[in-house]
């Protein structure tokens, strides 16, 4: 079995937001593989289904962001699941939007979603694909960014790194780590300046992550 893994925040006042777009992939596939991901178990939201010949558990934990660990630890223990056969899907304010990049190990990069993973398995060496959400313009609080809703000139950048992320699953799934890598990480498109002025009603009030 694999546990491919998207990080998030519960709760409806969370959904859109940019420290979600975790999620988003996980629903894609989950829509696109017809996975129902309502059971609750171990903290988290999860589904088991078929995908590339695969058997894969979807999962979304419930946890809020700052303790996805707990959720994730639980899972893989239970389900004996090998480091190895497991991938997490997160945002990234270093990638310009809609770039999604691979990697087999490293820090956490200041996402406080993996760190908490990575010190619930006392280790950095997992698979994760990080989905760029864009730089935090200068001014705004770090919180008040990622918890904030995409813009609609963002929308069509962030639908295509939500597809991006849920292809290069497919990719890990069918064909292994390396090809997925030299398939994913390409050249990242231009990076659309954004600005300091965006409206800040976009933000939610709670600062969860």
């Amino acid at each position: 079995m694999y546990v491919i893994a998207g990080l998030g925040n519960p709760g409806k006042q969370y959904e859109g937001t940019k420290h979600n777009i975790g999620f988003e992939v996980i629903d894609w596939l989950a829509k696109d593989y017809t996975i129902d991901i309502t059971k609750f178990k171990h903290k988290a939201l999860m589904g088991e289904g078929m995908i590339c010949g695969k058997r894969v558990l979807l999962v979304k934990p419930q946890t809020y962001m700052n303790l996805s660990g707990e959720s994730i630890r639980e899972i893989l223990k239970f389900y004996k699941v090998p480091l190895e056969h497991f991938m997490v899907i997160y945002d990234d304010t270093s990638l310009p939007e809609g770039t999604v990049r691979l990697r087999e190990k490293g820090s956490a990069g200041g996402h406080n979603g993996i760190k908490n993973i990575i010190a619930h398995l006392g280790t950095d060496v997992f698979l994760r694909a990080k989905v760029g959400i864009g730089e935090k313009p200068n001014g705004w609080d770090l919180a008040d960014y990622v918890l904030a809703k995409f813009s609609k000139d963002s929308l069509p950048m962030i639908q295509t790194g939500i597809e991006k992320a849920a292809h290069a699953v497919e990719l890990y799934l069918s064909k292994g780590v390396a090809d997925a890598m030299n398939n994913t990480n390409q050249k990242a498109p231009k990076a659309s300046k954004k600005s300091g002025n965006e409206k800040k009603s976009e933000v939610t009030e709670q600062k969860e992550g």
